[in-house]
């Protein structure tokens, strides 16, 4: 295993990340306002375990396939961009936000939420990329199993980030319950996962590799 001087190294890095606003947080931010805390941490946890399925690609080395066939990579990328226009379109076609069991607005299952999120990580082939980028650095071939230390320091990941997007959870939860209470302001939380999600797409089918 890593010592003890590597995986603080990580560690600084890790926080660093997660406390950077990017998209994860940004969807975990939206999800939360829209729908509450429960969605915000099933969202969480589905791109954690997406997280999990990428470092477990690059340890077998699955993740070079997209470095060694392009057209791989691209095909996942408008793939994915595919299925947020597609969340985009029921985030803008919902009634408006749900906090409270007498609401009219949809309630998305908690099932359905995680597995978004999920879906939303795995069709992302730059998060498989950074980890293929990122994790190798941290690695040492002499200190046992490869394919251990990568989801050892995916965990490590996922726990800080758990830290990180848990307070964002319930600050965004927060102002979902101050949006609830406004009738003209319920739809706003939809359009702004609504945006985030169409605004994902976009980035996701017009960026590179680089």
């Amino acid at each position: 295993m890593p010592d003890l001087a590597t995986l603080a190294l990580f560690a600084a890095a890790a926080l660093a990340l997660c406390a950077t606003p990017g998209p994860d947080m940004l969807l975990i931010a939206s999800r939360s306002v829209s729908q509450g805390k429960a969605s915000g941490f099933a969202t969480l946890a589905g791109i954690q375990v997406g997280t999990y399925c990428h470092a477990l690609a690059a340890a077998l080395g699955l993740s070079q396939l997209f470095l060694a066939i392009p057209v791989a990579y691209d095909v996942v990328r408008y793939a994915g961009a595919a299925y947020l226009l597609y969340l985009a379109g029921q985030a803008f076609r919902s009634p408006g936000v749900i906090q409270a069991p007498a609401s009219g607005a949809r309630r998305y299952p908690i099932s359905t939420v995680f597995r978004q999120g999920l879906l939303t990580n795995l069709l992302n082939p730059k998060m498989a990329l950074f980890v293929l980028a990122l994790f190798p650095q941290f690695v040492d071939p002499a200190a046992g199993s490869v394919a251990l230390q990568i989801m050892l320091l995916a965990t490590m990941l996922n726990l800080i980030g758990i830290v990180v997007n848990g307070a964002v959870i319930m600050t965004a939860s927060g102002l979902g319950r101050a949006f609830s209470a406004r009738t003209r302001w319920r739809r706003v939380p939809q359009f702004l996962l609504g945006t985030v999600f169409a605004g994902l797409a976009v980035r996701l089918a017009l960026d590179d590799r680089h």
